[in-house]
């Protein structure tokens, strides 16, 4: 049986939306039209959608409440999709649902089921239930992941006073580029004047950008479109481009903050699962989201199965190298390696955010700065032939 959305009318000729299962399309129409509903759209359930992160917290939670009461797997998605709040994810949940049904683990369903479920995410189910620890790791799952929506949002919102005045930087400058700039070239040349170097410049660059714009943004997007598609077909130049991103002078430092946060916490997660030490560095170093670190991991979790100790495994793997051996040292000799590896997150997780506040504080007056200097070139280039226009009239 497959599960099927449809959208159609009743007997009262209202609109009305729902699931249904059948073994194919006619089926499921057949079954809508013995109930009085008459089908006028009707999708499969298995098709990859958005699932955003919020609505995957919702769910990670709500299913960790159910597993934890004892409900099996699938009724308990099934109690989900009936959930009013998830709103188009009942959808996408139908579809995960029929493949746990059909034998799928919970996290390959999930992968199939959005693109939006990351590598760390499906790594930590996978774990989870390989270790019979499916609802505690979900409530952890479903705690990060509101934490980095928290975080997305409060980035949001500091951006959003430097959009607007980037906004309305570009919007001064095409009216000056394109209006006041013309005019004073017209005067000036109507007084048979030479016009100045700086404002012959910024004419020559508005009739630049207004000609060539709009096929650099082409090729911009272009170009990007050409990355992504490499970046995702080949895994050698994807693990590259990652060592690169890493070894960046500012936005490294962020990416490699990120990497510890996710590889300590996932380590952490996947410990005190009970999955074996060398199996959650592997799972770990999938998780981080990073392709460079995720090979170094499988190098790390080989020279500890072959007696390395975790710290001095990790001290090979570039990104975590800065400080992460230190706790690793410390909790391999306490004993109590998952209570250091959480102590390691939370301190990371409190370093990424101050990066982030500080990027934000650097951004907001380097924008300012940058288009209150442009402006004020315009403002220059345009007052300076009505300047010399005055001069020669007043001579």
């Amino acid at each position: 049986m497959k599960t099927y959305g449809y959208r159609g009318f009743d007997r009262a000729g209202r609109v009305c939306r729902g699931l249904v299962e059948a073994l194919n399309v006619k089926e499921a129409r057949e079954k809508l039209a013995a109930e009085g509903t008459l089908a006028e759209r009707i999708t499969l359930s298995g098709r990859r959608m958005n699932f955003p992160a919020e609505g995957r917290a919702i769910v990670y939670r709500e299913l960790s409440a159910l597993l934890g009461a004892g409900v099996p797997l699938v009724r308990a998605l099934d109690n989900l999709i009936q959930s009013p709040e998830l709103g188009p994810v009942h959808l996408l949940l139908a579809g995960v649902r029929d493949r746990v049904r059909e034998g799928m683990p919970l996290a390959a369903a999930l992968g199939e089921a959005s693109g939006s479920v990351s590598a760390f995410e499906t790594a930590i189910i996978d774990a989870a239930e390989r270790s019979a620890t499916v609802e505690a790791t979900l409530e952890r799952l479903a705690s990060f992941l509101e934490e980095q929506e928290r975080l997305r949002e409060k980035v949001q919102a500091a951006l959003i006073y430097p959009l607007i005045v980037l906004s309305m930087g570009i919007c001064v400058a095409v009216v000056m580029l394109g209006l006041l700039l013309p005019r004073a070239r017209n005067i000036v040349e109507g007084g048979q004047m030479t016009l100045p170097a700086l404002t012959r410049f910024m004419i020559a660059f508005g009739a630049l950008t207004m000609r060539w714009g709009l096929a650099a943004l082409l090729a911009g997007s272009l170009a990007v479109a050409w990355l992504r598609m490499r970046l995702k077909r080949d895994p050698r130049w994807r693990e590259q481009w990652d060592r690169r991103m890493l070894g960046l002078p500012f936005f490294g430092r962020g990416y490699t903050l990120l990497v510890n946060l996710r590889f300590a916490r996932t380590l952490g997660i996947l410990l005190g699962g009970g999955v074996s030490l060398i199996e959650s560095v592997v799972l770990a170093g999938r998780a981080t989201g990073s392709e460079y670190t995720s090979g170094r991991a499988k190098e790390a979790a080989e020279a500890v199965r072959h007696g390395s100790s975790l710290a001095d495994a990790v001290r090979n793997i570039p990104p975590l190298a800065d400080s992460l051996p230190g706790w690793l040292q410390i909790g391999e000799a306490s004993g109590d390696l998952q209570r250091l590896l959480d102590s390691a997150a939370r301190r990371y997780q409190a370093q990424w955010e101050r990066f982030v506040a500080r990027g934000l504080s650097i951004l907001e007056p380097a924008l300012i700065l940058v288009i209150g200097g442009f402006v004020l070139l315009v403002t220059v280039s345009v007052l300076l032939p009505i300047l010399s226009l005055t001069r020669a009239v007043g001579r």
